[in-house]
């Protein structure tokens, strides 16, 4: 059974870094484009994608320059740095493959910034 877990989240002022973990089970992502997703309300919104395929990325415009998704396929896992966080980034953090699947919506892990 296939398992993406999120971990690293937490809370920091403005200006602060965090470095998000998506472990995955149950398969390898070699085929696959992962991606970090934040949820405010009930919407999705895809921040950053990295292609398991050539390694190819994707961020939205406004964590470009801030964030860095990167990949480690010997521990099957996904991470995203963060850095210079703002107030806005403040969301759950999820990680799903891209486009998402339904079914591997995990826990999520909260980052807060705030001062």
């Amino acid at each position: 059974q296939v398992h993406l877990v999120e971990s690293g989240g937490g809370s920091v002022q403005p200006g602060g870094s965090l470095r998000l973990a998506c472990r995955i089970s149950g398969y390898t992502f070699d085929h696959y484009n992962i991606g970090w997703f934040r949820q405010v309300g009930k919407e999705y919104e895809g921040v950053s994608c990295i292609s398991g395929v050539d390694g190819a990325t994707y961020y939205l415009d406004s964590v470009k320059g801030r964030f860095t998704i990167t990949k480690d396929n010997a521990k099957n896992t996904i991470y995203l740095q963060m850095n210079s966080l703002k107030p806005e980034d403040t969301a759950t953090y999820f990680c799903n493959e891209d486009p998402p699947d339904d079914e591997y919506w995990g826990q999520g892990t909260q980052v807060t910034v705030s001062s």
